[in-house]
């Protein structure tokens, strides 16, 4: 692939899951770095994460500081333990200073424990659950939900079980709620292409990282085939990378960019997932 088709494609992207400093985990660069890093290439945003903690003022302090920049920095919040669980309060305090994304639970759901804690978990905890017993979605969700659809922001499954996130996404998209299934390549959240495409006909999101093809979750080839199955405008790419030891952000994303164009799939797809689909997701125009 040439550099200047690796450009038109970074030009106007987004990358909706980075994890910079600071962070409770060893990062590699910091919220400012990353939007340098993003600007350079002409990028149109990066999404913060931090599991722990809502980035919605991180991301309006670097957007301040960093104005004159054409990357701008968006926020989100994980419904982990230290924003309370599943707590639609924390959701409208993180919607109220600007963020995007609400997740649900990720390194302290039920399901995710059952494999252990990830590198950088620091207290020991119940798992979170967004169903009860009976398979029925818990009635806080749909206090989440009221409150996710009040700002139009976007709900993701985050490390909740297959099974639990086709039963949130299935419920969220009844109820209007824009929805994202995170991941489903990760080796604790892998849906099969069929039911990746079933969420997707019902207006789903689906999320492809370069960090899964990177640490080995998934190859290059399921990846893209998930991709074909699922078809390329339900999909945003992102890179879900910031981790110490590896490669920036922006680099992971160039490297994405040429894996998947390897695989066959075409610019204009590629386009669609890194500039168009992102966009939708948070309420851009796109030139």
């Amino acid at each position: 692939m040439k550099q200047d088709e690796v450009l038109r494609i970074l030009e106007g992207s987004y990358d909706l899951h980075v994890h910079p400093i600071p962070s409770h985990v060893p990062r590699c660069l910091d919220d400012f770095e990353l939007v340098e890093q993003a600007a350079s290439y002409q990028m149109a945003g990066v999404m913060i994460k931090n599991h722990y903690e809502s980035t919605a003022a991180r991301a309006a302090l670097v957007n301040r500081r960093m104005s004159h920049l054409c990357t701008r920095a968006y926020g989100g919040v994980v419904l982990n333990w230290p924003a309370g669980g599943l707590n639609p309060y924390a959701a409208e305090s993180a919607l109220k200073l600007g963020a995007s994304f609400v997740w649900m639970p990720t390194r302290d759901s039920a399901h995710c424990l059952k494999s252990g804690d990830m590198p950088g978990d620091f207290f020991t905890r119940p798992g979170i659950s967004v169903i009860d017993e009976a398979g029925k979605l818990l009635p806080v969700v749909c206090d989440i939900f009221d409150v996710i659809k009040k700002y139009d922001a976007v709900l993701a499954t985050g490390h909740l079980s297959p099974a639990e996130s086709m039963i949130l996404c299935k419920a969220g998209r009844k109820a209007g709620i824009r929805m994202v299934l995170t991941h489903p390549e990760w080796e604790r959240t892998q849906i099969d292409a069929a039911s990746q495409k079933e969420m997707a006909d019902l207006g789903v999101w689906i999320e492809k990282n370069w960090y899964n093809i990177a640490e080995g979750n998934c190859s290059a080839e399921q990846m893209a085939a998930n991709i074909k199955a699922v078809g390329a405008r339900r999909i945003f790419l992102a890179t879900d990378r910031g981790q110490a030891g590896k490669e920036t952000p922006v680099e992971g994303y160039i490297r994405f960019i040429k894996v998947l164009h390897d695989q066959s799939i075409s610019t204009e797809d590629l386009i669609t997932m890194a500039q168009k689909v992102p966009a939708e997701l948070l309420n851009r125009s796109i030139p």
